[in-house]
């Protein structure tokens, strides 16, 4: 109780701690107030063509074969990215914090809006319904702008689950997972994760990709990513499913399991059963096949589900930090 006291005290560890209190919750105000920052300010663009370039050198234009020293130079890349990151956002917290009150809190939310992005994804995938209404070919464009598969033979429905699987995965990518990382680490473990989460998305291919075998390039990267998403998937499903009546956990997790993903199936599983729809990708799985065929207001209702996680994940983060400042007062003090 004591450490707690000192916590919300007045002085210097009190007011620090509410400033990172409030930091996640002004982020999210920025985030759907103004959406993205302009392109040529944008860290995750920054880290993206960082990515970019390095892959360029580092992937090979034809499959090979087993390739550890390939595997290892992309690990070297991926850590000396990941410090450069680390560095350059916890100089940036460092300044933020420098401030008082409600401007330090205000800037930090201004640094890590960038590594989130709930207000983008929720109208981009209710935009994919919006194009469906137009024809099946400008629901087919508007589903490419979110998701790597080929959607040139999609139908109509599997456009639609396509859209809703690519909202609940996001919602964990985009919002949930950095915000967990920035509750344990601050600044520095959102931006670690929006590098990590990026690399997995432009190198965590099995096989050709852009003109590129990734086999042995983007393998540590994959791994990285299902080992900085795995808590943080499963935080995203069981808000999901929060108030929902007679689901068990046990069937969560059995659904969730069909995907290729460690991670993935979670939230997409959980916003599956929430809605009591089918969600499959062609060839790979099937997620609560007992469902009904997914409609045109159920991207709204799944939009509308993702917004009740993001204002659920308020006070969870806030626990979170809570208890990370607690600990760390205590140890302080031995």
């Amino acid at each position: 109780m004591d450490s707690l006291s000192a916590l919300l005290a007045p002085g210097m560890g009190g007011a620090l701690f509410q400033v990172l209190l409030w930091c996640p919750l002004l982020a999210l105000a920025v985030d759907w107030w103004l959406g993205e920052p302009p392109v040529a300010w944008h860290p995750v663009v920054w880290m993206g063509k960082a990515l970019q370039w390095w892959g360029d050198r580092l992937a090979p234009l034809v499959p090979v074969a087993q390739d550890f020293k390939l595997f290892w130079r992309s690990a070297l890349v991926w850590c000396a990215l990941a410090a450069i990151v680390l560095i350059v956002s916890g100089l940036a917290q460092h300044l933020a914090l420098m401030l008082h009150g409600f401007l330090a809190a205000a800037l930090l939310a201004l640094l890590l809006k960038p590594l989130l992005a709930w207000r983008m994804l929720h109208d981009e995938v209710l935009a994919v319904e919006v194009a469906l209404g137009q024809s099946l070919p400008a629901g087919r464009a508007q589903l490419a702008r979110l998701v790597s598969r080929d959607v040139s033979s999609l139908s109509a429905v599997q456009v639609r689950e396509s859209a809703i699987e690519s909202l609940a995965e996001n919602l964990n990518d985009s919002v949930v997972a950095p915000l967990f990382w920035f509750a344990l680490l601050g600044l520095p473990g959102a931006a670690l994760y929006r590098l990590a989460n990026t690399a997995d998305a432009m190198w965590g291919y099995p096989g050709m990709r852009g003109g590129r075998y990734w086999q042995w390039a983007g393998k540590w990267a994959a791994r990285a990513d299902d080992v900085l998403s795995w808590l943080p998937a499963r935080i995203t499903a069981l808000l999901l499913v929060l108030g929902a009546q007679g689901l068990p956990l046990r069937t969560l997790a059995r659904q969730a399991r069909k995907t290729p993903s460690p991670n993935s199936g979670w939230p997409m599983a959980a916003m599956a059963l929430v809605l009591d729809v089918r969600l499959a990708k062609p060839g790979v799985y099937t997620l609560h096949s007992k469902g009904r065929r997914a409609g045109p207001l159920d991207t709204r209702r799944a939009a509308r589900a993702g917004t009740r996680v993001v204002l659920a994940l308020v006070p969870v983060v806030a626990a979170l930090q809570l208890l990370v400042a607690m600990v760390f007062s205590v140890w302080m003090s031995t």
